[in-house]
């Protein structure tokens, strides 16, 4: 399957299924035959599980082996990979390849944004989240004390190379955590996708022959959405309704300490919280329904008992990037496959808060 991202001079295709890993390999021998320098900054697990495929990138691009964990996107680590391609002569028409999960692509991207003032970069997600969502779009960043992703770039990649093969050895626990974000394309734009995955039911799995579709009907989701609002500046709706459940999800990763909670465990929490904030605010309420696609998914559904505030939840999400002059900004459904984005009273979404942390 093969996807377009429309961004004029900036479009690019998206690869998905089985073996295209072999179809970027091709891509990338074409660029050494033309002396470009490639990089490929590689989760050091993937590495490891895939040996005889990171034996045929090592013939093509200089490999840096970075760990996956959340920790790596980082100042630190930018610096330190920075400061080795410098080392190792990377120039301007040097090319990075990330290939792992989201955090490799976030950090991958984040150091082509800016070495040199920008170079080339291709994405070979390893990890459903990292396929269906961050691969896609050009977002790129790192974390810093006071919240997730709140430093970056946009950087557009040059291609998507999505291969299934790769999801054989995701632990189950990333694959469920990617789920969330599959779920989530669903929620705020394919009434289709969603009732499929509801149908499906406890019979999901990652060898269910549905698994390609929805891959791909969550990237051609994202894809239309990023080709109309590319930077996020829509001043309602746009690009930011793909971080429907996300506000919520960022507090509880920042609040529970990275790592504690996968992104998608901690965005599926978010989803359900999204969804009483849905309900105080307009009586749209689909918690049975989003519930029972989560579960499905193994995913949880609440936070673990731990002493966490209302006041200290609230002001996790001051910092989100949505916010404006101060306000709180949601996404939040109008009905299945349909979402906006609203301007929530802080009173409101402390009430929801407090409910949810119960």
């Amino acid at each position: 399957m093969q996807l377009r991202v429309n961004l004029a001079e900036r479009s690019y295709n998206i690869e998905i299924g089985s073996g295209v890993f072999n179809k970027a390999l091709e891509i990338f021998a074409e660029l050494v035959a033309k002396n470009v320098k490639l990089f490929c900054i590689a989760d050091s697990c993937v590495l490891k599980r895939h040996s005889d495929k990171a034996k045929a990138m090592r013939k093509l691009a200089d490999i840096i082996e970075v760990d996956g964990g959340e920790a790596s996107k980082c100042f630190g680590k930018v610096a330190e990979i920075c400061s080795l391609l410098a080392q190792k002569k990377a120039d301007r028409k040097s090319c990075i390849i990330a290939w792992g999960g989201g955090v490799i692509g976030d950090l991958a991207g984040f150091i082509a944004s800016v070495y040199m003032r920008g170079i080339k970069f291709y994405q070979i997600p390893t990890t459903l989240l990292a396929m269906v969502d961050s691969s896609v779009g050009g977002k790129t960043g790192i974390n810093i004390e006071e919240g997730k992703n709140l430093v970056g770039a946009f950087h557009q990649p040059q291609g998507v190379f999505a291969d299934i093969d790769f999801l054989d050895t995701l632990p189950e626990r990333e694959f469920s955590a990617g789920m969330a974000e599959v779920i989530k394309c669903g929620l705020l734009g394919d009434v289709k996708l969603f009732e499929d995955l509801e149908n499906i039911g406890s019979d999901w799995s990652r060898n269910h022959s549905y698994l390609s579709e929805a891959i791909f009907r969550s990237c051609a989701l994202k894809a239309k959405i990023v080709a109309e609002d590319e930077h996020e500046t829509a001043s309602s709706g746009g690009r930011a309704l793909l971080n429907f459940g996300h506000t919520f999800g960022h507090a509880i990763e920042k609040l529970y300490g990275y790592g504690t909670y996968r992104h998608g465990e901690a965005v599926a929490i978010g989803m359900l919280m999204a969804n009483e904030l849905s309900k105080v605010l307009s009586g749209a309420d689909f918690k049975e329904r989003i519930s029972h696609v989560v579960a499905c998914s193994k995913l949880p559904m609440s936070v673990a008992n731990q002493e966490i505030s209302v006041a200290d939840f609230v002001n996790a999400m001051a910092g989100d990037k949505k916010n404006s002059n101060g306000q709180l900004r949601f996404v939040v459904l109008e009905n299945i496959g349909d979402a906006k984005t609203v301007v929530v009273d802080k009173a409101i979404v402390e009430k929801v808060v407090e409910d949810c942390l119960k």
